[in-house]
């Protein structure tokens, strides 16, 4: 008796190759790889606009001038702050179009300008893990187990953070504190494209590009605090 084959997506699917993105997938490969392709095309948008305003910070001198002023002081920290401002919304408008996209910009041009320099080895690592991190999935590896763990060595890099401000340690005890924090951003890389792979929703495009985006400046400014520890 025939009877209809409700799998064939499987085999039509190019991008899917044989079993999918990881072992036991149950939906479409199809819709999974256009959810990734709308995030890194949203991430990529985020990091080529983090880079264009940064650079106009750096290398124009009336800017960077002015915002270590007294004059410019205050703005530059309102923009700061701007970003944390911008997330409540943002996670209540994610799949609401056009204000997600609005929000994102906000959200990338604020927060580039605390990003004042360009580090080669940043790219390097984010696409390293990120290959990584979908070869493993593909061979059925899930990283779903390390969020308690990242959690948790957040909280202990901000009372670390906490310590040095109040009392400083030295050069030494902050390199520490870089290398602890590229390492954990660099874990949040594999559990966010885990994630990415496995567990967002479909709407969730633009809170999936941020959580990828917040891990890439992090990782990117720990690297450059050792880089800067190590050249002073």
């Amino acid at each position: 008796m025939w009877r209809p084959n409700y799998y064939n997506w499987k085999a039509a699917d190019v991008e899917a190759g044989p079993g999918g993105l990881y072992p036991m997938m149950l939906e479409s490969p199809g819709l999974r790889w256009a959810l990734i392709r709308k995030v890194y095309t949203n991430l990529c948008f985020q990091l080529f606009l983090t880079i264009a305003v940064a650079s106009v910070v750096v290398s124009v001198p009336p800017i960077r001038n002015f915002f270590v002023s007294g004059e410019g002081l205050g703005l530059y920290i309102f923009i700061l702050l701007i970003p944390f401002m911008v997330i409540c919304p943002m996670y209540y408008y994610y799949q609401s179009y056009p204000c997600n996209f609005i929000l994102l910009g906000v959200f990338t041009v604020s927060l580039s300008f605390a990003v004042g320099l360009t580090c080669a080895f940043t790219p390097v690592v984010v696409v390293s893990l990120t290959l990584y991190t979908f070869w493993a999935a593909r061979r059925g590896y899930d990283f779903n187990f390390l969020g308690i763990f990242l959690f948790s060595a957040i909280i202990v890099l901000m009372v670390y953070a906490l310590i040095q401000i109040l009392f400083p340690l030295g050069r030494f005890s902050l390199a520490i504190w870089a290398a602890v924090a590229a390492i954990v951003f660099s874990g949040y890389i594999i559990y966010d494209t885990d994630n990415l792979i496995k567990r967002y929703t479909y709407d969730e495009y633009i809170w999936a590009a941020v959580s990828l985006y917040l891990d890439i400046i992090n990782l990117f400014l720990a690297i450059l605090t050792i880089f800067r520890v190590v050249d002073a």
